[in-house]
């Protein structure tokens, strides 16, 4: 689907199979036996929620239990899927509700339940479940088009996530019924283009046409579209992508959010569930158009974002990460986010709201699924990251293999093993940050493309050279990046962990909340653009804070920089002043995605 290869043919290795191993041994992996929304769900008999969150859950729990090969986690995930699959009714409907509840069923959650179907039959294989989503949609077609039910609030705002599961039956059907209903959903559903003007300015109000969420799940729209139904494509993404970037954007890629469009800020929030589904919207703009920049934004949001707003252990998440962040401490009064609780930015079981504890689970996992795309005169790697795939071109098994610490380390070891004969092209995207790349200490001009035939086991190492640099943010403040790292002053922090329950949901170690709090100085500017990168050992935590494995040194001066209006544990946008106090200071930065605490944009400070 999407060119992407079989999933069953990927494996991680190295530091991105551990990252996988933390996930299932963590909130995501466990889920089932701790959160009742799960454990206890309508979608299998139970009395908790029947909507979004078990297929949520699932979207990324499928994928991990069968990269890891993981037994118990497969028989899990088969319990869920074959629980769902008994209670599909005579007519196709599949969704835990009455006939009766029907028209008042909002069918969001049809279609995310038919993407995890669908993800699970590449996985598996299985025709009963392919029959069963076939059997789904077919009644879905039937009832939009008798009028029984509409698309409306997250149906209406989110119908092209529906093109997803109808490209998998059109490339094994070709029926025209399924062209009939995407057209069907496309006509229903919202156009983003009205709505344009309410993105500049944020509007300190709930409303679905600025929801984060539901605006980097449109950004892949016109491709799942053109994908399916033909047209032109006119590139709206990238557009749509820059007014988003300009008025709301972020320095890891993202954009804010919490739980609407919160403007340019880097103490304002992004939810979490924008990061999982702005990476897998990447993920398919890269694999259908090519463009490589989906693959540069995709590594921005994948090596900081995502990993900066988890835990280590992966038990807990926040809803809402700042990108100045200096505290995670509940607000006693009024909340500091525009539209999201105070207890948005702690970390915990679900903090704020639920979506986003079931929904992270797909980042990885989706991310490992997109690194190899199949071309039409060969293969195409989106991003060096250690894992492997099996394949087979021109009736020869063919074997791509990548070695690597990237994003830690600017390299990877490339070996193509075939068991005949073979000619194919391989093609290696060359990010746009490296200054210069080189295969076995050959340069290479623009991405890198291999066009020969293969025989037998062949390896080449490409290295990449980049420096550490500033890049410039609003209100003249600056970010340290090196390669697709952003790094970050790290603050010391202090842990208060919190044991209780809420309206029937138990939260015990080590699925508790915790408050963290700052235990050294965030007040700091840069004093000069002079970094030393050095590279160290880390440990079995790849994003961990106490032993990274890649930092650079810089020179900071402290400044004098006040909290935020009303409130003492969130640091004001930009500093009173920008002249230094003190002398410079020697300090070690770390990459954005494993500080609790940082800060991130920082002036360049006056000297005294």
């Amino acid at each position: 689907m999407y060119n992407i290869f079989n999933p069953t043919t990927i494996k991680p290795t190295g530091w991105l199979r551990r990252q996988l191993e933390i996930q299932l041994a963590g909130l995501n992996g466990q889920l089932d036996r701790v959160w009742p929304d799960v454990r206890d769900s309508a979608w299998i008999g139970g009395d908790r929620e029947g909507w979004e969150r078990v297929p949520y859950w699932l979207d990324g729990f499928i994928p991990l239990a069968y990269m890891l090969d993981d037994k118990d986690a497969i028989a899990r995930a088969e319990r869920y899927i074959q629980a769902i699959l008994a209670r599909q009714q005579k007519d196709g409907w599949i969704c835990p509700c009455s006939k009766e509840e029907r028209a008042k069923y909002d069918v969001w959650s049809h279609f995310l339940i038919g993407k995890v179907i669908a993800q699970y039959c590449e996985f598996t294989g299985s025709i009963e479940a392919e029959e069963s989503l076939y059997k789904s949609m077919r009644c879905l077609y039937r009832l939009l088009k008798k009028g029984e039910v509409k698309l409306f609030d997250w149906g209406k705002y989110r119908w092209f996530e529906c093109f997803i599961p109808l490209q998998f039956l059109w490339e094994r059907y070709h029926e025209d019924w399924i062209l009939s209903l995407a057209r069907k959903l496309k006509k229903e559903g919202i156009d983003y283009h009205d709505y344009i003007d309410t993105w500049k300015t944020p509007l300190n109000k709930w409303v679905l046409y600025t929801h984060i969420v539901n605006l980097v799940m449109m950004l892949k729209y016109e491709a799942v579209s053109c994908k399916l139904l033909g047209g032109k494509y006119k590139n709206d993404a990238d557009k749509l992508w820059k007014i988003l970037e300009k008025y709301n954007g972020t320095a890891v890629g993202s954009f804010t959010g919490d739980e609407c469009l919160s403007g340019i800020g880097n103490n304002r929030g992004t939810e979490l569930c924008s990061i999982a589904e702005l990476m897998y919207s990447c993920e398919l703009l890269y694999a259908i158009t090519g463009d490589k920049i989906w693959a540069d934004r995709l590594e921005k949001l994948a090596f900081n974002a995502l990993p900066a707003t988890i835990s280590e252990d992966m038990w807990t998440h926040q809803y809402l990460q700042m990108v100045n962040q200096i505290a995670c401490v509940r607000f006693p009064g009024r909340s500091f986010f525009r539209t999201n609780g105070s207890e948005s930015h702690m970390f915990g079981l679900e903090p704020h709201f639920g979506c986003c504890t079931a929904n992270f689970g797909q980042a990885w996992p989706k991310l490992i699924e997109s690194l190899f795309i199949r071309d039409e005169d060969g293969i195409r790697l989106t991003s060096m990251l250690p894992a492997e795939a099996v394949t087979e071109v021109n009736g020869a098994r063919v074997v791509v293999r990548m070695d690597t610490e990237y994003p830690f380390r600017l390299g990877c070891t490339y070996t193509v093993e075939t068991d005949a004969p073979v000619t194919f092209t391989l093609k290696i995207r060359i990010p746009a940050w490296a200054k210069s790349a080189s295969i076995d200490g050959k340069a290479v001009e623009g991405d890198c493309v291999i066009e020969k035939e293969w025989n037998g086991k062949e390896s080449f190492t490409l290295t990449l050279t980049d420096t550490p640099h500033f890049v410039e943010r609003p209100h003249n403040l600056h970010v340290v990046e090196y390669g697709p790292l952003v790094f970050s002053l790290p603050i010391e922090t202090e842990y208060k962990m919190y044991e209780y329950e809420r309206k029937g949901v138990e939260r015990k170690f080590p699925y508790c909340d915790y408050e963290i709090y700052p235990k050294s100085e965030w007040r700091y500017g840069f004093a000069n653009d002079t970094f030393t990168v050095t590279e160290k050992e880390g440990n079995d935590v790849p994003f961990s804070m106490s032993a990274p494995r890649v930092t650079v040194k810089a020179n900071l001066s402290r400044v004098n920089w006040d909290y935020a209006d009303g409130y003492n544990t969130v640091a004001d946008k930009v500093p009173r002043s920008r002249n230094a106090i003190g002398d410079a200071e020697e300090i070690e930065l770390i990459p954005y995605g494993c500080a609790k605490l940082r800060m991130t944009e920082m002036p360049i400070v006056k000297k005294k």
